[in-house]
């Protein structure tokens, strides 16, 4: 099941919420949450929601025998680690290991029919989180398995995140409330998430997937370029949109996420990128990789190798194909060129903006192609397909709706920052008018995301292959 679809907004959401308000005591509050979670994981695949308990219960016991044996929890944490990662790799690189032994030793290894369980990153990384946590006592072991079961099962986040630490919300699990203020704001966030990724989102990768599924001969630099920032507009405003819904579904039952997003694309460098591009996955590598191997403590050269370490990390995370190494490894050599060759120090703030962009760009291609050799077709056609022809024009002009237009004008303003626009507001408008606007302005955009989930219209969510 996922936020937009009509079933969580019609059916799921206001019985859950219902429910939720009505229950007076904490505990059943919880219990709940915990009940609809796993029917809300299970709507999709039945058979891996016995992995995501497996997954917790391993988790669980882990932290306990940490807390109990003081002497052997190096060897407990490490148990967890190797069988932690052991399943995601089962689960999400066996078929890819196979078919990349067998392409380059040539031989015919049968390919497992695996299935990627949704979510199987986002709440593996999230209970690692928790075991390691306890194991550098940072947080207290939780000997109530519901409650452990709770802070990694709960659905607003299960599936694409935010990737959430266990000190972040244990005391919510006890202690939390959800007034009428609170629930409206994340009814409010919601919402805006919603319209993300319905209007905007979807308008941008309904384009995306013509481009690059197009004839080689129908692309020009043009089309290219058109596909490539379409693409830019269309991840950022589908994984944004949704970590805007899991934000906003969490302060209406009382929980406090933090953010996840912070305006990426008002970056002048990619280190500043990643300091705002999916923030709760940067900082878990930077907490739980980076650091342990030594951060910058060891010299250039050890990190150097450290960072590369962790943004080939970043990219297999992302998903089980080369393209996906290849982009997270793009990224690591330009956060090191910046680091190591002064020309960024040096370059005035317009340009910087300009190449964070391009640079962003043209990585993003990489991640979205099919394979290594698509995305390198595709960035070639960018910066060298000047050709002009019939049917590229024909592609072109095609694509360039009034519909789309429109859409493609609003992602460039959403996703500029915009806080001195809110601050010139407050000062001409007080904070009840403007709440009343924004309150208006979102049930239209409520109303209209339903009209066009009615229709049946294109609704991909590309995160779920995370």
């Amino acid at each position: 099941m996922v936020f937009s679809s009509l079933v969580f907004l019609c059916i799921f959401l206001p019985i859950t919420y219902i429910l939720h308000t009505i229950i007076p005591n904490i505990k059943w509050k919880n219990v709940l949450l915990i009940i609809v979670s796993l029917m809300f994981y299970a709507y999709g695949e039945p058979i891996y929601v016995f992995l995501m308990l497996g997954s917790v219960l391993l988790n669980y016991v882990s932290a306990r025998f940490i807390a109990k044996y003081e002497k052997r929890k190096k060897t407990v944490l490490a148990i967890n680690v190797v069988l932690n990662l052991g399943i995601l790799g089962v689960f999400k690189y066996a078929v890819f290991l196979v078919e990349t032994v067998n392409g380059m030793l040539g031989i015919g290894l049968p390919v497992p029919a695996i299935t990627l369980p949704i979510g199987i990153s986002f709440f593996t990384f999230q209970a690692m989180s928790y075991v390691i946590d306890v194991y550098r006592g940072i947080v207290d072991v939780q000997r109530k398995f519901h409650k452990v079961l709770l802070y990694i099962s709960f659905f607003p986040q299960l599936i694409a995140g935010p990737i959430v630490k266990y000190r972040d919300i244990c005391e919510q699990i006890d202690q939390r409330s959800a007034d009428p203020k609170k629930t409206a704001e994340g009814l409010r966030r919601f919402v805006c998430g919603l319209g993300k990724k319905v209007l905007i989102s979807n308008a941008m990768g309904n384009v995306v997937d013509i481009i690059f599924a197009s004839e080689s001969a129908n692309v020009n630099a043009p089309v290219a370029w058109l596909g490539a920032i379409a693409y830019m507009f269309q991840i950022y405003y589908d994984f944004s949109g949704y970590s805007d819904m899991a934000i906003g579904l969490g302060k209406m039952f009382g929980f406090d996420f933090g953010e996840n997003f912070c305006y990426p694309y008002g970056s002048t460098s990619i280190k500043e990128f990643w300091r705002r591009w999916h923030i709760s996955l940067s900082t878990w590598f930077k907490e739980y990789l980076y650091i342990p191997l030594g951060g910058n403590r060891k010299g250039k050269v050890r990190t150097c190798i450290n960072k590369m370490i962790v943004f080939f990390c970043t990219g297999l995370w992302h998903g089980a194909n080369w393209t996906f190494v290849l982009w997270g490894i793009y990224h690591g050599c330009f956060l090191l060129l910046e680091e190591y060759v002064p020309i960024k120090k040096k370059m005035p703030k317009i340009l910087g903006y300009i190449y964070a962009l391009v640079v962003v760009c043209v990585g993003f291609v990489l991640f979205r192609a099919d394979t290594i050799g698509d995305g390198i077709h595709m960035i070639t056609k960018m910066f060298t397909g000047f050709q002009m022809t019939a049917a590229s024009t024909s592609l072109l002009m095609q694509q360039l709706t009034p519909w789309f237009i429109t859409v493609f004008v609003a992602a460039i303003i959403g996703a500029a920052p915009i806080r001195l626009v809110k601050e010139r507001m407050k000062k001409v408008l007080s904070t009840n008018w403007m709440n009343r606007i924004l309150y208006a302005f979102s049930f239209v955009i409520l109303a209209w995301c339903v009209i066009r989930l009615s229709s049946g219209t294109y609704n991909p969510f590309i995160y779920f292959r995370f």
